[in-house]
């Protein structure tokens, strides 16, 4: 699955080997036993390792990234993601260029993407999204966010 508006179907090469690179480390058997924190890949792909509970949506953001692409990757639980365009979306706090990262009000309507053990999801600079919310009930998940350079 990946995510998109029309127009922008050609503006980013996926195949290109930064994705190569993001992907091969995600096959790795030992995802689930990597401890929180940065991974280097090399080609500026960096992989975040995280552990944490998911939460109510509504007391999470969206948020979008200028810098990188976000694959989100659960290694293990449930968690659900709310997805849309940026487009029309209200600043809530503006960009943080240090942390690359701008955070918005819930628009009035948004899709979801429901992510178990092994699925990812693939969100361009374009793409305001919403993550670490709940799926019925708080989780524990392991989750690992690839950062890919535009």
């Amino acid at each position: 699955m990946e995510f998109g508006s029309i127009g922008n179907e050609y503006k980013y090469d996926l195949t290109a080997k930064k994705f190569q690179v993001a992907f091969a480390f995600l096959r790795r058997e030992d995802l689930g036993e990597l401890p929180e924190g940065w991974i280097e890949l090399g080609d500026g792909v960096r992989a975040s390792v995280q552990h944490y509970t998911t939460m109510a949506a509504e007391t999470l953001s969206f948020e979008t990234h200028e810098k990188f692409f976000d694959i989100q990757y659960l290694v293990e639980g449930e968690e659900l993601l709310g997805a849309c365009t940026r487009q029309g979306l209200q600043v809530k706090t503006p960009y943080d260029a240090g942390n690359d990262v701008t955070f918005y009000e819930d628009p009035a309507l948004f899709g979801q993407v429901l992510l178990r053990g092994g699925d990812y999801v693939i969100f361009a600079p374009e793409d305001a999204h919403k993550p670490r919310c709940l799926a019925g009930e708080a989780m524990a998940v392991k989750k690992i966010v690839v950062k890919v350079p535009v």
